[in-house]
């Protein structure tokens, strides 16, 4: 959410910074609104007063008995009443049409994210570790995770299209990373936290799901929303407080099913676990000062980036360009894990700073050290830490082996009972 009176003071600047994102100038016509809007609020202004002014009037013509004054002034006041519903309902329309115009506004890019349309202009930042070799042909997942207890026959006859049942030691293999992710994420300072999976409308639309990506999302029939990510109901766990500097900043990690319609994929991933309605997925997020977001984005990738590590799973990280980032992200950076069933990197978390962008819509703010009165937004932050049904995806490609059965990385056998490889059924 942008705030009007930054757009009002630097109208040029803000559509250039819209521009970078490859939307349309907006300001003219946001500044239209909000001009009609305080011209309405001083027309208001002047009729109270004038109403005031004219009814104590009133009192003392009659006092006078100067019936002529007072009925004018009556006739008067009752213009005034009958005026100033008028002006309110206008108000509140231009109020609803102003703030519906700038909940669609993406945020603006932070000054060193890169200009670009889509992914191909994002950056290579570094890589990590050596890709796999193998002495045959690596394969996709979805090749050979049936005998090892992937079954997406059985979850289409169930639930349809983009889903799958887990059983056996795969399914072992799934708590396992889940787990040792939420291990790894509190161990560095983040407190677990086990939200709610349907939360109502502020909610989405405070972390700026709605109203934009309604069709992304599942409702349900009391008008409540299964979260497309923890992110929602994490991040609102500050909706509408006032926070004191000290108290920040607080990082949170949670485990959750996440659920999303994926409308606007269709046609992508439609084989094997990439990109299903549902998945589970640990999820980081930071409420920070503006002061120490920077700082806890690096620390937050750095997170997510410590679990591939962990595993032995070699990445990349990407800064994403102006036209690939999410809709509340001011900078963010993408971890791409490599799949040689593939051949390539494919993203497995989205870290990205927001900066006061959620907080607004959210109205989350805290209280500088040694301030009264005064309040400032919070900067929040959010990313996958990591999403566990694509690392298993990873784990069982990197580790496969000729015979179709899958070696268990020596840092998950703690979860694995005993359990050092899948084989196949």
């Amino acid at each position: 959410m942008h705030d009007i009176r930054l757009i009002r003071d630097e109208p040029a600047a803000f559509d250039e910074a819209l521009s970078r994102r490859n939307a349309a100038p907006v300001s003219a016509s946001l500044l239209a609104l909000d001009e009609r809007r305080r011209a309405i609020a001083t027309e208001l202004q002047a009729a109270q007063t004038r109403r005031n002014e004219a009814s104590k009037a009133i009192g003392q013509a009659k006092a006078k008995k100067d019936e002529v004054t007072a009925s004018a002034l009556m006739a008067e006041v009752a213009t005034l009443k009958e005026k100033m519903p008028a002006l309110e309902a206008e108000s509140g329309e231009i109020d609803l049409a102003l703030n519906a115009a700038l909940a669609a506004i993406p945020n603006l890019p932070a000054n060193d994210v890169p200009d670009g349309a889509d992914e191909d202009g994002n950056v290579e930042l570094r890589q990590w570790g050596t890709l796999p070799s193998f002495t045959f042909q690596a394969k996709e997942h979805a090749d050979f995770g049936g005998p090892l207890g992937i079954d997406f026959e059985a979850a289409a006859a169930i639930s349809g299209a983009r889903f799958a049942v887990l059983k056996g030691g795969v399914a072992r293999l799934q708590r396992a990373l889940g787990a040792f992710m939420l291990d790894r994420q509190t161990a560095a300072g983040f407190t677990e936290v086990i939200p709610p999976l349907l939360v109502r409308d502020e909610a989405v639309f405070g972390t700026g799901q709605l109203p934009k990506f309604t069709e992304d999302l599942f409702q349900t029939t009391d008008g409540r929303w299964l979260i497309p990510t923890a992110e929602v109901s994490l991040t609102n766990l500050v909706r509408e407080q006032i926070l004191t500097e000290a108290e920040l900043p607080l990082r949170f990690t949670a485990l959750t099913p996440c659920f999303r319609s994926e409308a606007g994929a269709a046609g992508r991933d439609t084989r094997g676990l990439i990109r299903q309605h549902q998945f589970d997925k640990v999820e980081l997020v930071a409420i920070t000062t503006p002061e120490q977001s920077a700082d806890v984005h690096e620390e937050m990738a750095r997170a997510a980036e410590a679990i591939l590590e962990a595993l032995g799973l070699a990445y990349r990280r990407m800064l994403l360009c102006t036209g690939d980032m999410g809709f509340s992200a001011t900078k963010t950076f993408d971890l791409e894990v490599w799949l040689p069933g593939q051949g390539r990197y494919r993203e497995i978390s989205s870290v990205s700073n927001c900066g006061d962008f959620q907080a607004r819509r959210m109205n989350a703010r805290f209280r500088p050290t040694g301030e009264q009165k005064g309040t400032r937004f919070v900067h929040t932050l959010n990313g996958s830490g990591l999403a566990v049904g694509r690392t298993l995806v990873a784990v069982l490609e990197n580790y496969q082996q000729a015979d179709g059965s899958v070696r268990i990385p020596e840092a998950l056998l703690p979860y694995m009972a005993g359990l050092t490889e899948l084989r196949p059924a």
